[in-house]
């Protein structure tokens, strides 16, 4: 259930008189006048709660207010927990197969905790001239990447690097 904060009246606040009332554990008592309605929460130890004002009549709610407005601030910071980061993985074409390994692990790890993985392969001096030696790394770390990534941007040369972007499936 949301509820805009702006909107909510609480016990005393609500000025509608009669409105339909809803207990805590979800049934329907019926309509009260507000009187009423506020004796029925102050028996059950709860406050009344405006949560539909623009209804005929405005439905209220007996709960616990206190407890409610915790638990729609916990499930509003759980919302917003993890932010997609771009991790870079940097591989030349000579780097050696455990190293290549390493990396591999590494990107793994990224791409469980998903965040996206920008794969990067550095070119220097005349390894210019061997750039297929690039592409043949790239396309070996994507095959061992394939079940947990799925490819977002193919390999492109940018001038001496060569990238491609991979994001958790």
């Amino acid at each position: 259930m949301t509820i805009e904060p702006k909107q909510q009246r609480v016990n005393e606040q609500i000025r509608t008189s009669p409105v339909r009332v809803i207990a805590a554990d979800g049934s329907q008592i019926g309509i009260l006048s507000i009187d009423d309605a506020l004796a029925a929460a102050k028996r059950a130890g709860l406050d009344l709660v405006e949560v539909a004002p623009n209804g005929n009549p405005p439905v209220c709610r007996i709960m616990d207010y206190g407890k409610f407005k915790y638990q729609q601030k916990k499930r509003q910071q759980r919302s917003h927990s993890h932010h997609v980061r771009i991790k870079e993985i940097r591989v030349r074409p000579k780097t050696g197969e455990h190293d290549i390994n390493v990396k591999v692990s590494r990107a793994r790890e990224f791409l469980e905790h998903k965040d996206k993985v920008l794969l990067t392969v550095l070119f220097r001096g005349r390894e210019m001239a061997h750039i297929e030696e690039g592409r043949r790394v790239i396309e070996g770390i994507l095959a061992r990447l394939e079940d947990v990534a799925r490819v977002e941007s193919p390999p492109t040369q940018q001038g001496r690097r060569m990238v491609c972007t991979l994001a958790p499936k």
